[in-house]
């Protein structure tokens, strides 16, 4: 595959714990696809860390990289959120949330030391998190007779596309991710099964 084909992610969540000056960093990865997956992790760690001081995040999401948030949640504005977010882009990775959670522990850091921990914390939780090449996908709709069933799903199977939603009835509608650099060959094989309907979807 080419670089325009894959992007990088995680399947797998991860930890990593940090000190500085009496203060502890715990770094926390999850995989996620929506911002709902985000609110979900999230609040699992503040539940697990209700006595924190902070819970600083970033995520990104999707492949236009206009799909991001990060929080300082209450530390100086830039000294927790920004460095989370550059250590997942300076890995390049998407759909991926990471939270560091900081337990104060008397002694200020300052800005330049926030800026350290929090960078130093999100890195180590990556190193140990396993990074993933994932092929892009693009989602189109299958339309076709049940009849049709055995012959679509062998074909899903052996062009590794992604089987989003489906709804089988005497008629039925199926939604698909096909890898990018197979749309061509995909499409070809799909139209040579007679009445069967191929439409791109729009997200």
């Amino acid at each position: 595959m080419t670089d325009s084909e894959f992007f990088y992610t995680i399947d797998k969540s991860a930890t990593a714990e940090f000190k500085d000056r009496g203060s502890k960093f715990i770094a926390y990865t999850f995989p996620i696809q929506s911002v709902e997956d985000f609110k979900k992790n999230l609040e699992a760690i503040k539940k697990e860390h209700p006595k924190a001081t902070h819970h600083c995040f970033a995520y990104r999401i999707g492949l236009d990289n206009n799909t991001f948030r990060v929080s300082d949640d209450g530390e100086p504005s830039g000294t927790a959120g920004k460095p989370i977010l550059g250590q997942i882009d300076s890995k390049k990775l998407t759909n991926i949330l990471v939270v560091v959670v900081r337990y104060f522990g008397g002694t200020l850091l300052g800005v330049p030391g926030l800026i350290n921990a929090y960078k130093s914390a999100a890195s180590m939780a990556l190193q140990v998190t396993p990074i993933i090449q994932k092929p892009i996908e693009v989602v189109y709709t299958l339309q076709f007779d049940y009849t049709q069933m055995n012959e679509i799903m062998m074909l899903v199977k052996q062009l590794n596309c992604q089987v989003l939603e489906k709804e089988m009835n005497l008629f039925c509608q199926m939604v698909i991710g096909i890898p990018k650099g197979r749309i061509e060959e995909a499409l070809y094989k799909f139209s040579e099964i007679r009445n069967v309907e191929v439409m791109k979807k729009n997200l």
